[in-house]
């Protein structure tokens, strides 16, 4: 039902609030002010993941099929997808839907060429070229989540730009569907065929980050058969905080995208913005996990109590209601309340959404003053929701505070910059005097002695 359809309905749960009205505050006050999750709740969960790491390491299939039944309630041996049930998936796939995932894909693909960065070869003087080349990565690891929801359209944000950056092996993990019979969602199953992935596995959560850093040998599966599973050297991907924590305790083994973990959106608004807007927005987040994150920051006392008016509205005809109210009644979400946009601006900026929506007056000039986070939402036409699907731009965002050092998915993120340099014996006899005066400064004589002797 929409929320047009019954207006007339309320549904009674309160939003925190914050009110920094009248107040100075530092960064650091700022961060320890905004909503945030539990610390309890990330120490439990890296505990939990600790453990499944090392049960994949140390059982490998055995493990996987022993935490599917736990945690999908499937019987497995091996996770491997056929061959024959990607096809399928794919010739099944509703017409309508295939379009829509056709039409995400090639906004995808757009702006993902667009990303490739150029290589540079520089000539530094007579005889000395140094160079900067890109250079994919040799394999990765995709991560799609299946949970609470399907999500063929993430699929979508791993592989498009995996595949513009020249990787040569792509493997995609979604969790087993007890109703798809063991293998993961049906329409996750044909976006990946559409794209040509052919390597996909039924695994969840921890355990998928773990096969995927660590890989599994082959003949660990209960009956001592079964493919190896290769280690990869990127896991990308988004996931609820026991993927985001896996993917924080393998980040040196392999290298990640960012800690993509339960969803988050900001939205900062003045007194012009629509309250049913910014209500459908924060709920459109909301409905992904009971621990996402929904936060409003605005000038107007006004607007924030018409966007709670609207939340008792919406959400009393939304499908996922309960998962919804407990998601916005949570410690995670909450209203902000500031003096003036400068202090929203920095408010925003020491929260560092996944998410940020600017609907304010002259939107545009407000967003450009955002430094930290994943996306950027501008005006009342640019919704959330337009991201996640067919916007052109990546979903896969870091969230927790992390868009302040971390880049949403792109190209790069498959990429490696690799220097080189080129220089002949004229080119470093030119230098030759400076590298043996700083080896000595430094105390390293072994390394001047490297170039003096190559004109003794």
């Amino acid at each position: 039902m929409s929320p047009e359809a019954g207006r007339g309905a309320r549904t009674h749960f309160s939003l925190a609030r914050i009110d920094l009205r009248g107040r100075s505050l530092s960064l650091a006050e700022l961060k320890r002010a905004v909503p945030r999750t539990a610390v309890s709740t990330v120490r439990t969960a890296e505990t939990t993941v600790a453990d499944i790491i090392a049960g994949v390491r140390g059982r490998g299939f055995v493990a996987l099929a022993d935490l599917a039944q736990k945690f999908d309630g499937v019987t497995q041996v091996h996770p491997r997808v056929p061959a024959e049930a990607l096809a399928q998936a794919l010739e099944s796939l509703d017409p309508a839907v295939r379009a829509a995932l056709e039409e995400s894909i090639a906004r995808a693909r757009v702006f993902a060429a667009a990303q490739r960065p150029v290589d540079v070869d520089l000539p530094i003087a007579n005889g000395a070229v140094v160079s900067q080349h890109w250079i994919p990565v040799r394999r990765v690891g995709l991560y799609v989540p299946g949970g609470l929801a399907a999500y063929p359209s993430s699929v979508i944000m791993n592989v498009v730009p995996a595949l513009a950056a020249g990787v040569g092996s792509v493997a995609l993990a979604s969790p087993p569907q007890k109703e798809c019979g063991g293998l993961p969602d049906l329409t996750v199953l044909a976006a990946a065929a559409l794209l040509g992935i052919d390597e996909v596995y039924a695994m969840g959560g921890a355990q998928a980050i773990a096969a995927f850093a660590y890989g599994v040998p082959a003949g660990t599966t209960a009956n001592g058969d079964g493919a190896e599973l290769e280690p990869v050297d990127v896991i990308t991907g988004p996931g609820n905080i026991f993927v985001a924590t896996a993917k924080r305790l393998v980040k040196g083994v392999v290298g990640i995208d960012s800690e993509a973990g339960a969803t988050e959106i900001a939205v900062l608004a003045d007194h012009s913005a629509n309250p049913a807007f910014v209500a459908a927005d924060l709920i459109s987040q909301a409905e992904h996990d009971p621990n996402a994150a929904s936060v409003l920051v605005t000038t107007s006392a006004e607007l924030a109590a018409a966007v709670e008016e609207e939340l008792r509205i919406q959400v009393a005809t939304t499908t996922h209601r309960e998962r919804v109210e407990a998601a916005l009644s949570g410690q995670q979400s909450g209203i902000v309340l500031v003096d003036d946009l400068a202090q929203g601006v920095a408010v925003c900026n020491a929260y560092a959404a996944e998410h940020l929506e600017v609907v304010t007056e002259n939107a545009q000039q407000v967003a450009a003053q955002i430094t930290n986070a994943g996306a950027i939402f501008v005006g009342d036409y640019s919704p959330v929701s337009l991201g996640d699907y067919c916007a052109g731009s990546n979903h896969v965002l870091p969230t927790s505070g992390t868009a302040a050092f971390s880049s949403g998915l792109n190209v790069t993120t498959f990429l490696r910059a690799v220097q080189l340099i080129n220089y002949d014996k004229a080119a470093l006899a030119e230098v030759a005097d400076h590298v043996v005066t700083l080896s000595r400064a430094e105390g390293l004589p072994a390394h001047g002695d490297a170039v003096a002797l190559r004109f003794a």
